[in-house]
């Protein structure tokens, strides 16, 4: 049985290299009529967000990506907070000294950078000294029970290869001598993110650990750790990065476009963005770039994603956007549209301009400055209207003599009073769409003011 997971932290907003992951994760255990788990790493009490927990929700809902068992939804590993777990971390650090895999730390902040720095002189690397590790029993003792602050660490043991495989990349190996001694096991009692993931993806019966590439150089201590317990290993399958745009660097959350509310407040569909993201690091063996997630799931192959990184691009995924904007059929753009943009626009008005927008919105943002004018009367025009009093006088004229007023009616009358006038086409439809509308570039004119109704169109070319 397959079982995967995601294991956010609380300490902010979702980023969208989080749902890259989720999607994988999610893909992965459905193709395999497995189980996707969510579980919060809610440890880091330093960095945690309050009402994070609650966004995360929100987020995996928004994408259809919805977890099987989470703090949420119970299932037979509960609790799924690590903060609800924290006897079951203790008694597991408690093993692996009994074990001599590990041991006290009794060294203070200051003592810790003093001997990083000297390691770093002597071997390159910053790394704890090891100071604590041969302390005899009768000294850990001693300063147990004088109840002095200390840590848990893993003893990584000198002079081996660290060898795992790694379903994208293939063997990826590790010299130990460059692995820390990791505490485990803060002062406080929580689990650092090693032993806490560790202990439990092996209670929680995960078989497939998908993450990000820049988790691999934890990944050799979390092997000791699965070799110390002796447990079994996961499958591991490392993700390329998604770069920023101009291909320098991990997307960052300083980008605003890194965070999931980005996407979702600006009216990008949710399948769209798991669509780009499969895109980004994996190919449909038919070459195609719009599909389905359900098709995604049948045809997913962890082995063949590109390894290299690949970089996020806004352009292609507006442009994938607006082709399934184009597909959807005018009834589900009505129902997605009226969800985005809330209340206070005419039901009735927002239904009639489905038709006008539909093959000219990339977003469902794009929507309101399209169609405001149909809301309400423009009082900025970008084009000077005070030098075209005839055209708009003479188009009032004859459209008030119209007994029915329908798009191509009135398409007739405007284009026989410019023959009338003697007034070239462009300049005289960009006249009155201004009029009209304010702008320039608008939804088709006649269909916009059969909308807007008789009164209201002629009232605005006389204003």
């Amino acid at each position: 049985m397959v079982r995967t997971r995601i294991a956010p932290s609380p300490t902010g907003f979702p980023h969208i290299g989080t749902i890259y992951q989720v999607l994988f994760d999610y893909a992965l255990a459905k193709k395999n009529n497995g189980q996707f788990v969510l579980r919060l790493e809610d440890t880091d009490r330093n960095r945690f967000v309050e009402g994070a927990e609650e966004v995360i929700y929100n987020a995996l809902e928004w994408f259809g990506l919805n977890p099987d068992e989470s703090p949420l939804k119970s299932g037979p590993y509960a609790p799924y907070r690590q903060s609800e777990r924290l006897d079951t971390y203790k008694k597991h650090a408690e093993e692996l000294i009994a074990k001599g895999h590990a041991y006290y730390c009794f060294c203070t902040p200051e003592e810790i950078e003093v001997g990083r720095k000297e390691m770093q002189q002597k071997t390159g690397t910053p790394m704890y000294n090891k100071r604590c590790r041969n302390l005899s029993e009768e000294e850990v003792k001693k300063k147990l029970d004088e109840k002095m602050p200390h840590v848990i660490r893993m003893k990584v043991p000198s002079d081996r290869k660290i060898a795992f495989n790694d379903l994208i990349l293939g063997t990826i190996e590790f010299d130990s001598n460059v692995v820390d001694d990791q505490v485990i096991l803060k002062t406080d009692g929580f689990p650092t993110y090693h032993l806490g993931v560790v202990v439990d993806d092996h209670l929680m019966k995960i078989t497939h650990i998908i993450r990000g590439r820049e988790w691999i150089p934890s990944t050799p201590k979390h092997i000791l750790l699965y070799e110390f317990f002796g447990w079994e290993v996961p499958v591991h399958a490392h993700l390329p990065l998604i770069l920023n745009s101009d291909g320098k660097g991990k997307l960052s959350k300083r980008h605003g476009h890194a965070s999931v509310e980005y996407y979702r407040s600006l009216g990008y569909l949710p399948e769209v963005v798991l669509n780009y993201l499969s895109n980004v690091v994996w190919y449909h063996p038919e070459n195609k770039e719009i599909y389905p997630l359900q098709e995604f799931i049948e045809l997913l192959d962890l082995k063949k994603i590109n390894s290299a990184g690949a970089r996020f691009n806004l352009e292609k995924l507006d442009w994938m956007n607006g082709e399934y904007i184009r597909m959807m059929s005018d009834e589900e753009l009505l129902k997605r549209l009226t969800d985005f943009i809330g209340e206070g626009f005419d039901p009735a008005i927002v239904k009639m301009t489905v038709p006008l927008v539909k093959e000219r919105i990339k977003k469902l943002s794009d929507y309101i400055p399209l169609t405001e004018f149909l809301f309400k009367s423009p009082t900025t025009y970008e084009v000077v209207l005070s030098d075209r009093t005839q055209i708009l006088e003479k188009t009032a004229e004859n459209l008030s003599k119209l007994e029915k007023w329908e798009a191509a009616k009135i398409g007739d009358a405007m284009m026989a009073t410019a023959q009338d006038l003697g007034v070239k086409n462009s300049e005289y439809f960009m006249t009155i769409r201004v009029a009209i509308t304010g702008k320039k570039i608008s939804p088709p004119l006649n269909e916009s003011m059969e909308i807007l109704g008789k009164d209201e169109s002629l009232e605005r070319l006389q204003k």
